[in-house]
This record gives structure tokens, C-alpha cells and sequence, in this order.
């Protein structure tokens, strides 16, 4: 290869190693930021109870599943 085609591959990688690099660090951003935000949720007023309902309403979900699966039954959820 010409020595013109190397070195503008090479400017290329950098250029890409740059960018994922970047992109490394926007994810480790991100990750930071969903955990503190977890973590200041947990403290609010509620947040027990609210759980609560979710599994609640998670574990009616599958038994809805189950039971329309045993029927040859599915329902669609359309929400």
C-alpha cells in the first residue's frame, strides 16, 4: 500500500478510538447518573409501598399469562 493510503488509515483508527472513547465515557455517565437518581428515589416518601404494588402487579400479570396459556387464551395487552 502507498504510504498516503497507511497514514490516512491510521487517522482514521485514531479518529474512531477517539469516538469510542467518548462514547465509553458517556456510558459511565449515564450508569453514574441512573444510580444516584435509584438512589435519591429510595429515600422518597412511598417508595416502599409503590414497590409493593409492582410486585403485586407483576405477579397478577403472570398468573393472568399462566391462566390464558392453560385456556389456549392470550391476550393481548394493547396499553
Amino acid at each position: 500500500m502507498k504510504e498516503n493510503t497507511l497514514i490516512e488509515m491510521k487517522n482514521k483508527i485514531d479518529a474512531m478510538t477517539r469516538v469510542m472513547q467518548q462514547v465509553i465515557n458517556e456510558i459511565s455517565h449515564l450508569r453514574e447518573l441512573g444510580v444516584g437518581t435509584l438512589e435519591t428515589v429510595k429515600l422518597l416518601p412511598g417508595y416502599e409501598d409503590a414497590i409493593e404494588m409492582l410486585k403485586n402487579k407483576m405477579e397478577e400479570e403472570v398468573e393472568q399469562k399462566q391462566k390464558a396459556k392453560i385456556d389456549g387464551v392470550i391476550k393481548q395487552d394493547t396499553k
